[in-house]
């Protein structure tokens, strides 16, 4: 029997739903700030794998790449890095092909652009940078308090990614709430594109009204 995470994945992937469909379940929140598609046209869902590199240095990002499971989303996120590129095509091919990660997002940017581009890659980022980490040892480690707070919100979290960024849903909102959330916002999409198409409506009829509630279909 499939767990309730795995039915909300299960939910919004095979019905296509959107990142700005989920974050109405959640109230208007969830994106990440200034995380783009980098290839245009894909649809990805999955559990979370946080990681991080910090101070301009990836080898523990490394480190951290080598247990991503299996149909995760990737989270990388910059700590102290300049500006620089977490990782590249080197890195993202490992990840997206021979550990099968269902997308990779990055909170930072990301280098080998036309390479990533050529290959189509399911990635999110902040944008692109020829000039990468360095491949050493962080001289200190990251601040215990950050790392276990974010621990804590990326544990047990999905992500939901499309061309309008990157979405982080919370272990604690996948309830069976909104799962039925997530239904009924595809039904209102039907009903408001409805409204607009056949019965000619406007928008401010249709959403600030609702005038459909008072009529019949």
């Amino acid at each position: 029997m499939q767990s309730l995470t795995d039915r909300i994945i299960d939910r919004i992937q095979r019905n296509r739903i959107s990142t700005a469909e989920v974050t109405d379940c959640l109230e208007k929140t969830g994106a990440l700030p200034r995380v783009v598609a980098l290839n245009r046209g894909h649809h990805r869902v999955g559990k979370v794998f946080w990681t991080y590199a910090h101070e301009a240095r990836n080898w523990h990002l490394h480190e951290q790449l080598r247990e991503a499971p299996e149909r995760a989303v990737i989270v990388t996120e910059a700590f102290e890095c300049e500006g620089r590129a977490l990782y590249g095509n080197l890195v993202a091919k490992f990840l997206l092909l021979y550990r099968q990660a269902a997308a990779l997002v990055a909170c930072g940017n990301l280098r080998d652009a036309p390479h990533l581009i050529k290959e189509n890659w399911p990635i999110w980022s902040e944008g692109v940078t020829p000039v990468g980490c360095h491949n050493e040892k962080c001289r200190h480690p990251l601040d215990p308090a950050v790392l276990a707070e974010r621990r804590a919100r990326y544990d047990g979290a999905i992500a939901v990614c499309d061309d309008s960024g990157a979405v982080i849903v919370p272990a604690a909102s996948l309830t069976e709430g909104f799962l039925t959330a997530l239904d009924r916002i595809e039904e209102q999409e039907d009903i408001w594109f409805d409204c607009i198409d056949r019965r000619k409506w406007d928008t401010f009829e249709t959403v600030c009204l609702k005038r459909y509630l008072n009529e019949p279909r």
